[in-house]
């Protein structure tokens, strides 16, 4: 995910997509402790991508402060 389309969300998707992406990540460590994961890249890129969007999250709650 970019950061743009993060970007043009609104709040209540960046939450909704933060929850899915965690359920994802929950998933992925299950398929790789049983040696089920096949994409293993996948891994890095939904923890960058959780990462994407707690940062956007923190961005909107420091100007929405001031």
């Amino acid at each position: 995910m970019k950061k743009t389309n993060i970007k043009e969300m609104t709040d209540a998707e960046v939450e909704q997509h933060l929850t899915v992406l965690q359920r994802e990540k929950l998933n992925l460590k299950i398929q790789s402790r049983t040696g089920q994961l096949e994409k293993t890249a996948r891994v890095k890129q939904v923890r960058r991508d959780i990462a994407r969007v707690i940062t956007e999250q923190a961005a909107r709650l420091a100007k929405a402060n001031g």
